[in-house]
């Protein structure tokens, strides 16, 4: 082989192990927001029109409620703690309806659907569904509410303006045996709503509900090994955004099921906090930027056995958000 043969060779060698390395380039992930000192396991998480970014607390430490929401400019400042008036301490899924703009929290611990006041917290009951384990919320264009049931297998649905919730749909693939042990979680539609996406955080699947005329047609897994799929977003592409709560990283798949980034990781506690994602459980996205929240739950408070992050879990003190660029390598 001539020196020039060889030259050529070893330059396209190079270039092939870049672009592959490039392909799974996990991007950087920066702390957007701290949790006032003494508030714990930030989990739902949403932006409204002019940026500011609404978290929800999973507070299993705290003795009662009320629930709590944090306001945090788009810079990560905070601007206002929202007592919830007549929570648990178990807040979940948050997202501002997008017709009516009234934020709309799930109570896990009390099993309702609250109307909670941006400003003050103050709260109606949008919807009672008590006995399961409310988790995420999403809407189709027609403004119906659903909101996912991880301990019942069930898709519950209400009209725009709440009231009863009615089952839209039960299934044995919305429930699990698995770890952790909650059913369906994240959820949402994708751009023709002809399917309704829905995460199974125990049995680390995604399930694909196909939608005719609303109604929901029969479940099938769309794809599986998604280490703890948890929240779950949709891009205009229809690819999916799942958090890995497990695995601490952010896994997106195309509209086939087709893995095409892996972004963020686990880098171990910096002063108290996670640096990067401990227990990514929602993301939400406002322009370029995908934000996260880091629930850092040990799952041994609940008498679960320990995940490979329940000691990391056990040791933050500092209770973050993050954000990653919304950027597909």
């Amino acid at each position: 082989m001539t020196t020039v043969a060889r030259a050529s060779l070893t330059l396209a060698c190079l270039l092939f192990v870049s672009l592959h390395a490039a392909a799974w380039d996990r991007g950087a992930v920066e702390r957007f927001a701290t949790l006032p000192a003494g508030n714990a396991n930030p989990e739902g998480i949403t932006v409204d029109k002019h940026g500011d970014v609404y978290v929800t607390t999973f507070a299993v430490s705290a003795a009662s409620g009320p629930g709590r929401v944090f306001v945090f400019d788009d810079r990560g400042s905070l601007k206002r703690q929202l007592d919830v008036a007549g929570s648990s301490n178990l807040l979940l899924g948050i997202a501002f309806h997008p017709q009516n703009n009234q934020l709309l929290v799930l109570d896990f611990g009390a099993g309702n659907v609250l109307s909670v006041n941006p400003n003050t917290g103050a709260s109606t009951v949008f919807s009672a569904i008590p006995g399961g384990g409310l988790n995420a919320l999403a809407f189709d264009a027609a403004g119906n509410v659903y909101i996912s049931d991880s301990f019942r297998g069930t898709i519950w649905r209400t009209g725009p303006r709440g009231g009863t919730a009615t089952a839209w749909l039960t299934h044995d693939l919305l429930t699990t045996t698995g770890f952790p042990p909650f059913g369906a979680n994240g959820m949402g539609f994708n751009s023709d709503e002809s399917a309704l996406f829905v995460a199974n955080t125990g049995n680390d699947t995604v399930v694909r509900v196909p939608v005719t005329a609303g109604a929901a047609g029969t479940p099938q897994v769309f794809v599986n090994s998604v280490n703890g799929a948890d929240g779950l977003i949709l891009d205009a592409d229809d690819n999916l955004w799942i958090c890995a709560n497990q695995a601490d990283e952010i896994v997106v798949v195309d509209r086939t099921g087709k893995a095409i980034a892996k972004l963020g990781d686990f880098n171990g506690l910096s002063g108290g906090a996670p640096a990067g994602f401990l227990f990514p459980a929602s993301l939400a996205r406002r322009g370029d930027w995908i934000y996260v929240t880091n629930l850092s739950l040990d799952l041994r408070l609940f008498g679960l056995p320990q995940s490979v992050d329940s000691q990391w879990a056990a040791q933050v003190s500092t209770h973050t958000i993050s954000r990653i660029r919304a950027h597909i390598p």
